[in-house]
């Protein structure tokens, strides 16, 4: 059952994204012994928050979903696509700058006993949460609001994937520059094509699919490939920066 109408909207939307933004911050800013238990609670936080707000009835872009197979196949393809998009440039040129590697995610920072289950909730935010959270405030709140924030109107009633230059433009910058300087190459790349995807299938559950598989799939191929794959000069990766 759809919520009734509360305010602006803007809760469900934008503390989430907020919350999360703003506990990474802090996690960035925290000794590394502290470090991971942010982690774990701004993972816990953003999904409690989401979560909360879907029981109460809010999110009916997501409730009115219908997938067909042939759909969530194309969004699964077009999410690996992605994977391909934001791992490639680093892989075929190593010169391009990167993460700092004492920043990158650390699996065994809970010690070797705790890393499984420290990875797994990183794998949980990174795959599961992350794309619910921010295709909610990017594509289905921003490229709304930006539409008639100038008008009065309320954004919730602008249909879902409607396009306007200005609204594409804007969540195609903000979603860039949400990201690491390192990453605002494949950022922009990716931020194109999603919108691009929005305005196609029309519905954002299919984007959160095609974020949650392009998170998942990038994930797994960092765990399972560093230390085992190699560049083209031969040289092994580490691919934990992408993390």
């Amino acid at each position: 059952m759809e919520a009734q109408r509360r305010g602006t909207g803007w809760g469900p939307y934008v503390v989430p994204y907020a919350s999360f933004g703003l506990l990474a911050e802090v996690q960035a800013r925290t000794p590394h012994d502290i470090a991971p238990y942010m982690l774990i609670f701004r993972v816990a936080l953003t999904a409690a928050l989401v979560l909360f707000f879907f029981l109460r009835g809010d999110y009916p872009e997501l409730r009115s979903w219908r997938p067909t197979l042939p759909g969530a196949f194309q969004d699964v393809l077009l999410g690996l696509v992605t994977t391909v998009v934001w791992v490639a440039p680093y892989v075929l040129f190593p010169a391009l700058p990167r993460r700092d590697p004492q920043t990158a995610f650390r699996p065994y920072a809970l010690g070797t006993t705790l890393a499984p289950i420290y990875v797994a909730i990183r794998f949980a935010g990174f795959a599961l949460v992350t794309p619910f959270m921010e295709e909610l405030f990017i594509r289905s709140f921003l490229i709304r609001y930006l539409d008639v924030f100038d008008t009065g109107e309320d954004f919730r009633d602008v249909p879902m994937a409607r396009f306007r230059w200005r609204s594409f433009i804007g969540t195609w910058l903000a979603f860039t520059f949400s990201h690491l300087p390192w990453e605002y190459p494949v950022a922009a790349a990716t931020g194109l094509l999603w919108n691009l995807w929005l305005y196609r299938r029309k519905h954002l559950a299919s984007v959160v699919l095609v974020h949650a598989v392009t998170n998942g799939s990038l994930f797994l191929l960092v765990a399972l490939g560093s230390g085992h794959l190699h560049d083209l000069q031969g040289h092994v990766l580490d691919l934990w920066y992408f993390l």
